[in-house]
């Protein structure tokens, strides 16, 4: 440890006497490593975005849509037998129903069509829903005598947005008329968005939502299910729902975004590219500094050997002088990417959909740093082999 601390006090002192010379190429790889670091803070954050989004529409990774076709509807009954069996054979934590109905509700102004999901409380961590006011279903709201809706924010603006506190009530009208109790607001995806609300799947079918015709195609059964355990339970399900209805067809898919792998992932990498491009350059300029300061040192490294010095003292001085500067232009590389990928402004423009951002990826600081240290001992050791070279008799002549 003692000639490892003296090498690198040796380095910063040289370091400090040579600052001016190398002060522009510090510069360039500086900025390389925050360019670097930034590309893959950016790209993290994007990515949240992306899949804060499509987990909403999706579902997390993995979900899987269930569903049985055929010629004819098979027997609802006989259909969710089949899906509690899945959930306890295979200890399922989250499920849900997922299906749509059209509904129109009374409100303030007239009354309005609205497109009406009817889920089962599991949806919401299935599909992260976000909340913004009161709270998500809970397993005995289905025991409400009046139906729980969650609603959209542009429901809740129709409705005059009265206080979640006193159990607002809203009806619909039509042939289904019922009396609906909004407990909670989930934002709309985009600003323009129709009303829309959430209402359980018991308390849909009890009001007769399921079973007035209102019910919509493409009603499907959901869970959410490691991602190493998707593809096995896949067939085992659809073998298992194939046996129970003879005739009829299976469809077991993933619906999350991870099916389809990382599409940020493309663009990160070519971007990344090309800051690394920007980073090589620096080297390259950070190398010639490095060759025209050992050309300087020549008597002092021939003096240094005459006192006894190893050539392995030498080399390591001399490559511990780059990597200690490119190290200390890496530190203030990544905190110049920190400050930009953490900005407000940027975090808000880059990901949205976001209500929380995530803190800045450690595996991003530590490839811009150990990026920069990389790129001190590749730039040092061409210097440090020949300043090893040099012979004591000629460099005191030198």
């Amino acid at each position: 440890m003692t000639g490892v601390v003296s090498a690198l006090v040796e380095a910063w002192q040289e370091l400090r006497i040579n600052k001016t010379r190398i002060l522009l190429a510090l510069v360039g790889v500086a900025l390389s490593v925050a360019a670097l670091t930034s590309v893959v803070g950016v790209g993290d954050l994007a990515r949240e975005g992306f899949k804060a989004d499509s987990e909403r529409n999706g579902g997390r990774s993995a979900t899987l849509a269930i569903g049985v076709y055929g010629p004819s509807q098979p027997d609802p009954q006989k259909l969710e037998v089949a899906y509690r069996g899945i959930i306890e054979r295979y200890g399922i934590t989250y499920f849900s129903h997922a299906s749509q109905a059209q509904l129109s509700f009374q409100f303030p102004r007239g009354v309005q069509p609205v497109q009406l999901q009817v889920i089962d409380p599991g949806y919401g961590v299935i599909h992260r829903i976000d909340v913004s006011q009161g709270g998500w279903f809970a397993a005995n709201d289905e025991e409400r005598l009046a139906p729980a809706l969650v609603v959209s924010e542009s429901f809740y603006n129709a409705a005059g947005r009265p206080d979640l506190a006193t159990s607002p009530k809203i009806t619909t009208s039509g042939d289904l008329k019922t009396t609906a109790v909004i407990i909670g607001v989930v934002p709309d995806p985009y600003p323009e968005n129709p009303p829309s609300a959430f209402m359980l799947t018991g308390a849909a079918e009890r009001s007769g939502v399921l079973t007035g015709g209102a019910a919509g195609p493409g009603q499907q059964f959901k869970i959410w299910v490691q991602d190493e355990q998707a593809a096995s339970l896949k067939a085992a399900i659809a073998s298992d729902l194939e046996q129970q209805f003879p005739g009829m067809q299976s469809a077991v898919d993933r619906s999350d975004y991870a099916s389809y792998g990382d599409p940020f992932a493309p663009a990160q990498l070519v971007v990344g590219g090309v800051a690394g491009l920007v980073l090589l350059l620096g080297a390259v300029g950070m190398l010639n500094i490095s060759m025209v300061t050992v050309r300087y040192r020549v008597r002092e490294i021939g003096i240094r050997r005459s006192f006894g010095a190893t050539s392995r003292r030498i080399f390591l001085g001399v490559m511990m002088e780059s990597v200690v500067a490119t190290a200390v232009a890496g530190v203030i590389g990544v905190m110049l990417a920190v400050a930009v990928v953490k900005n407000p402004w940027i975090e808000s423009k880059i990901a949205p959909s976001l209500t929380e951002y995530p803190p800045f990826p450690v595996d991003a600081a530590l490839l811009g740093l150990g990026a920069a240290v990389l790129v001190g001992a590749l730039a040092g050791a061409i210097p440090a082999v020949v300043a090893v070279r040099v012979k004591v008799i000629d460099a005191i002549r030198f």
